[in-house]
């Protein structure tokens, strides 16, 4: 790996998804130098999407992108759409595409559960099949695992039609990670000179100008909000004759309980018609936010960068550690995040509604 990057070459941009507890941001923290949250339980720490320090690989300048899974423990599943598709949107409408897509599973996961089941099927739609060939499937947790049964499952994962199979048949490729530097450098190397491309969300909402609700992925998540209401309506008609039995005989106990029940299956159900509501009606609000919150990184960016070039040429001749920073790969990463940022800037705050790249 080299310490300098090409300054003709553009920015590699990779997005790092999956489960919560896959290892997202320890892998981005690994490889990238970065000091992302890292949890250790079954809560959520990746709340927001978040963008690695820049380092260098191969030659090229690298960022990757952690994005939190749509089994989150502090946000909805609408709210998680809401926040990667307006990423997306916002740095393909800026010029820039991903160059790969990492997806981690835990092989120490026994079976495929439906909470894995749907985040994946949301990255299938978020991604599409074109951009296949750029995404690496990427098993985590090897260590906490006995190999045998940590292969079987590998095996499982790569031949079953129900599983992963599907995405390595239009060229998605499979890979270990072993919680080693080594073995994230390898996951690297297959991508950073990959032609980017841009996924299927992307292309709906900037190219064919689609309102979120009408893409691909929101599509898929109101079809499991229908499939979750319809089966809380079943439980609800189901406690509706537990109810009548419990009036007749008499058992205040069981009709507490019932009365209980009924009323938390009444708020799920609103709950879940308001997701319906929400994906649409926020996201307006969602990207004005971020809108703000990015201009707010670019002015700190443009100052920090300011301040470094200033004092490099006022101790060029008095201070070697500051030149050598200055030509050093960190120092024209800044140099070249700042000058992208103010290009995607530029180039999106021309489109209505087309916010520029958050750093």
């Amino acid at each position: 790996m080299s310490d300098s990057h090409d300054d003709d070459k553009p920015v590699v941009l990779i997005a790092v998804m999956g489960a919560t507890g896959a290892g997202k941001s320890q892998f981005i923290n690994l490889i990238s130098g970065s000091n992302l949250t890292v949890g250790n339980g079954l809560m959520s720490c990746t709340g927001d999407v978040e963008y690695s320090r820049p380092f260098d690989f191969c030659g090229r300048q690298v960022v990757m992108i952690d994005t939190p899974g749509f089994d989150d423990t502090t946000k909805s599943d609408t709210d998680i759409l809401k926040m990667i598709a307006h990423h997306l949107e916002t740095t393909y409408a800026g010029g820039i595409k991903l160059s790969g897509i990492i997806y981690l599973h835990r092989i120490s996961d026994v079976r495929m559960t439906g909470v894995s089941r749907r985040n994946f099927s949301m990255f299938r739609k978020l991604c599409g099949d074109k951009t296949l060939a750029n995404v690496v499937i990427v098993t985590t947790w090897w260590q906490n695992t006995d190999p045998t049964t940590a292969e079987r499952r590998e095996e499982e994962l790569q031949s079953r039609d129900e599983l992963f199979k599907p995405v390595f048949d239009k060229g998605a490729r499979m890979m270990r990670h072993d919680d080693t530097y080594r073995s994230a450098q390898a996951i690297i190397r297959t991508i950073v000179n990959q032609t980017p491309q841009a996924t299927q969300i992307q292309e709906e909402l900037v190219d064919q100008g689609k309102n979120i609700s009408q893409t691909a992925a929101a599509v898929e998540l109101n079809e499991e909000i229908a499939r979750l209401m319809a089966k809380h309506e079943r439980d609800m008609q189901q406690l509706k004759a537990e109810m009548a039995e419990v009036i007749r005989a008499r058992d205040e106990e069981a009709k507490r309980e019932l009365e209980e029940a009924r009323r938390d299956l009444q708020a799920q159900i609103k709950s879940l018609q308001q997701e319906h509501v929400r994906l649409v009606t926020e996201y307006g609000e969602e990207k004005k936010r971020i809108r703000v919150e990015r201009q707010r990184r670019i002015d700190h960016l443009q100052v920090e960068n300011d301040r470094l070039r200033a004092q490099a040429e006022e101790d060029e001749t008095h201070n070697p550690e500051v030149r050598e920073f200055m030509n050093s790969g960190w120092g024209k990463g800044l140099d070249y995040l700042a000058k992208t940022a103010f290009a995607i800037h530029r180039a999106t705050s021309k489109r209505r509604g087309k916010p520029g790249m958050v750093f």
